[in-house]
């Protein structure tokens, strides 16, 4: 084919935690993130968390994604978590996790709120579908975001144009 951009839209680490020896939902989520049009890097399960900090270094991803199956996301997402915010050259990566995070279900709303405090942009329970998870990696997709396409400001709403066009 001629003329089609096939440019992968950004980089995404995908990883397991520390604990965590399932690959499945890893493979499922390389597919998927792949599909949406980004390049994966799948570091697989019972990934050191000094592993996948350097490896984002290096890599300068747009979005790494943390997943577990085990019920111990909690507890290592959230030192995870603080070893990649402590590391400069990593600002504004965008950082989700997701799966079952903890062995309580009842915990579930703390522990999310303890992960996003922690610095963590989303957090997907288990079971909660990937329609929100596919909504965030399109929206890093820079084609499909208006704010950085001049060409599409005219179509937004009226009461947006002066917004964007103050941050242009």
């Amino acid at each position: 084919m001629t003329g089609v951009d096939v440019r992968p839209a950004g980089t995404v680490v995908v990883s397991g935690v520390s604990s965590d020896a399932h690959t499945w939902n890893l493979v499922y989520l390389q597919l998927l993130i792949e599909e949406l049009g980004f390049e994966v890097v799948n570091l697989g399960p019972c990934v050191p968390d000094e592993l996948l900090v350097d490896t984002c270094a290096r890599v300068r991803p747009v979005m790494v994604v943390v997943s577990s199956v085990n019920g111990h996301g909690h507890v290592d997402g959230l030192r995870l978590i603080r070893a990649l915010r402590t590391r400069v050259e990593l600002d504004g990566v965008v950082a989700v996790i997701g799966g079952k995070l903890g062995i309580d279900d009842g915990d579930a709303e703390q522990n999310a709120a303890k992960l996003v405090a922690a610095g963590y942009d989303a957090v997907f329970a288990d079971g909660a579908g990937v329609g929100d998870f596919r909504a965030l990696v399109r929206s890093l997709r820079p084609e499909l975001r208006p704010e950085l396409r001049p060409d599409l400001r005219r179509e937004l709403r009226p009461d947006l144009r002066p917004e964007l066009e103050e941050s242009a």
